[in-house]
């Protein structure tokens, strides 16, 4: 007989959902954590960096009050605060995420690190575990670039970045994507001189039209941008470290923060025991992420690399991961993966927010006859009375109507993308928005003004006209 019916490797935000559905199905579960449970969203990723970020807008905040007839000083940062911040926010969410959380739910933890023996027995602290299914969540680490000169310097990544026991004097990022630019204006703000250094466009994926507003912030927030410009060496500096460019310039800074991707931690998973097969890119699964080599075998998360589609290293995609993995492996119901609406947010501020496929993919994709609908949020009242106004809402719609993608960027665009996830997600036609009765005022109001933009054209036509003309004559 089996020692457990699930065995899960990795407590980050994938392994501790299926963990929880698991137990709470009364089945014998093992949870294996090397690290910290909660894994790299709670402690070095989502929660600190949105606490680092609440932080400098509470300091730019008091900078820009002067925008509503409120005279401040300039605000005074207290580092040592701002970090005790942060790890308070970590401290709250902990307990949801602890070891004796699960234990109650009737989970075993182990806290060791797992691998696989046989296909199916794991080893893990002196012990070996024979399970019926096994879900490897191992999640993922920084990209460390083959850097000439990188072992001979200090650098951060940002699993090291909240450790800081000062405020960086000249940070240096190396990488424009979401971790990058989040990181570079919240240290922006918070008193450091920064620079960013892209070897091609910053957060490239996202639509230009939404990129554009972002790069405006930054510069304004004194953020140097390098786009375009690869490094091609580091070297020690009497500063701290030096970033040798391509056309030969030598940037030097007090730290250096590596932000140029993630790649899965396969590692001592020993996944050849098991004959479970994996590329660099993870874990090879179907759509219903079960190992396509191992039927015992499932994987979630970051570690996970469904056919065609690649990984997805965001929190929320753990949480889609784990109801589909409950529904393929626990009930055994019919599963299959989509992105089809997977929204990703950059929160900078402004937010760009990407729900769905940009305009660009479709069009790459062979999509033709698309209308592109477009509402600026200079027009949103709760914003101009707020003093935020600015950004847009792009919404990519089919001739029918039908919502393919939507591209945000603005203020409160990251809390306006669930309304598109939906719509996509449940293929909603767009008359179901534009017909909606949304709060007023409230920044969500520019969701339902952009898909109106597209009756608005046929609902004002000479023909409706007439039509109407006509019935007003009625008696």
């Amino acid at each position: 007989m089996p020692d457990v019916d699930v065995a899960v490797i990795g407590a980050g935000a994938a392994g501790l959902s299926v963990a929880a559905i698991a137990a709470g199905l009364g089945l014998r579960v093992a949870l294996f954590e090397r690290g910290r449970m909660g894994g790299d969203c709670l402690n070095t990723g989502c929660v600190p960096s949105k606490a680092l970020l609440a932080a400098a807008k509470a300091a730019e905040d008091a900078r820009r009050a002067h925008r509503f007839g409120i005279r401040l000083p300039e605000p005074e940062i207290d580092w040592d605060g701002v970090r005790a911040h942060v790890a308070g926010a970590i401290a709250a969410i902990a307990p949801n995420d602890s070891e004796e959380r699960y234990r109650g739910m009737g989970a075993m933890v182990v806290r060791a690190s797992a691998r696989f023996a046989e296909r199916d027995v794991i080893e893990a602290g002196g012990r070996r575990f024979h399970f019926r299914r096994a879900v490897v969540a191992a999640g993922s680490s920084p990209v460390i670039p083959p850097l000439p000169g990188l072992s001979e310097v200090p650098f951060l990544t940002h699993e090291t970045l909240f450790d800081l026991p000062e405020c960086p004097g000249h940070l240096l990022i190396l990488g424009g994507g979401p971790i990058g630019l989040e990181m570079a204006q919240a240290h922006a703000r918070l008193g450091s001189r920064v620079t960013v250094v892209e070897s091609a466009a910053i957060v490239g994926r996202d639509d230009p039209e939404c990129i554009r507003p972002v790069r405006e912030a930054l510069a304004a927030d004194g953020v140097t941008l390098l786009e375009g410009t690869r490094a091609v060496a580091t070297e020690p500096d009497v500063d701290g470290v030096a970033l040798i460019l391509e056309d030969g310039t030598r940037l030097t800074g007090t730290h250096l923060l590596l932000a140029v991707g993630r790649q899965p931690r396969l590692a001592g998973l020993d996944l050849e025991a098991a004959a479970v097969q994996a590329s660099p890119r993870g874990v090879i699964t179907d759509r219903s992420l079960r190992s396509v080599s191992n039927r015992r075998v499932y994987a979630a998360g970051d570690i996970a690399d469904p056919e065609g589609l690649g990984p997805r290293a965001f929190t929320h995609v753990c949480s889609q991961h784990a109801a589909l993995i409950a529904r393929a492996m626990l009930f055994r119901l019919p599963a299959r993966l989509s992105y089809d609406a997977l929204p990703r947010v950059t929160y900078t501020d402004p937010c760009i927010a990407q729900i769905g496929p940009t305009e660009a993919d479709l069009r790459a994709g062979g999509h033709t006859g698309l209308t592109v609908l477009r509402w600026p949020l200079d027009e949103n009242d709760r914003l101009v009375a707020e003093g935020r106004a600015g950004g847009l809402v792009k919404l990519t719609v089919d001739r029918k109507g039908k919502l393919l993608g939507a591209s945000l960027v603005g203020p409160g665009v990251d809390e306006m993308a669930g309304i598109f996830t939906l719509m996509i997600g449940r293929r909603l036609p767009l008359s179901v928005l534009a017909g909606a009765v949304m709060p007023y005022p409230t920044a969500q109001e520019a969701a339902k003004r952009a898909a109106g933009e597209f009756f608005t054209p046929k609902l004002l036509s000479p023909p409706v006209k007439r039509v109407v003309g006509w019935l007003m004559r009625l008696p």
